[in-house]
């Protein structure tokens, strides 16, 4: 399996590896959120992605979904299929795709049919997406929101999108057999404790008393979704905490799994 994050910040004309935005994709072919899709998928890519995973309706996660529809629409021959939960869909629907914000695309149509297509799920119900299979688990986020586990056969890892301290998620996570990564978020450094709090992320302290609770203790593991403006203290304190088999998830790397 062929896992990347999609670049999302430049600084002074460069790529850097800070995050404004959110979108992963695997074997080029499915993508979990889609907040830099339109901007940073390749040609490739961008002719092989039609299917999208949403973790929840927050503008990092979903600000490239338009666009991309947008950019593709005269070339479709394949709805873009978006999945998500009943509650994030009706979000798109009355907050995005309404005429004002964007078009609805799903009212419209090119030469070759439909251009957009809703594909609800259902928390804890599997459901296949090309050669993978998605298993939808409830984390702790300011609005609805999910994590998934993510097969294809042969790999499997976990990914909590945003969140902060989780029962569900753990629960699933801990009766697989293993894993081959963990992804999990960190958004704000210690000293933002209570923004980390009312807004439903992570700190560094707070990270390292969630993985606690990890039992599958040869699980790599990969912190996600720093808030750029934060990232080098964020950094540094995971560092310092020395948790084993932890790492930073580097913007724009392949990881084969």
């Amino acid at each position: 399996m062929r896992f990347q994050l999609l670049p999302s910040t430049i600084d002074n004309g460069q790529v850097t590896g800070k995050q404004h935005l959110s979108c992963f994709v695997i074997d080029d072919c499915v993508t979990i959120d889609a907040g830099s899709l339109a901007m940073s998928t390749t040609r490739s890519q961008k002719e092989q992605i039609r299917d999208v995973v949403l973790t929840h309706a927050h503008i990092d996660h979903i600000a490239g979904l338009p666009l991309f529809i947008d950019d593709l629409f005269s070339s479709i021959d394949k709805p873009v299929e978006i999945y998500a939960t009943p509650e994030v869909i009706k979000i798109l629907k009355k907050d995005i795709f309404n005429w004002k914000v964007y078009p609805d695309f799903a009212e419209l149509e090119n030469e070759n049919g439909p251009v957009v297509s809703y594909c609800p799920i259902a928390i804890e119900e599997e459901f296949r997406v090309e050669h993978l299979t998605f298993k939808p688990v409830s984390v702790n986020h300011k609005v609805p929101a999910v994590g998934f586990i993510v097969s294809d056969a042969r790999t499997k890892f976990a990914i909590t999108g945003d969140t902060a301290e989780m029962e569900e998620f753990w629960n699933h996570v801990n009766s697989e057999v293993s894993l081959n990564a963990l992804l999990i978020e960190c958004a704000f450094p210690n000293r933002l404790n209570e923004l980390a709090e009312s807004s439903h992320h992570l700190t560094p302290s707070r990270l390292k008393r969630e993985l606690e609770r990890f039992k599958l203790s040869d699980c790599p593991i990969y912190v996600i979704n720093v808030k750029p403006m934060y990232c080098d203290e964020v950094h540094d304190e995971l560092d310092k905490l020395g948790i084993e088999n932890l790492k930073i998830l580097k913007v724009g790397r392949v990881y084969e799994w």
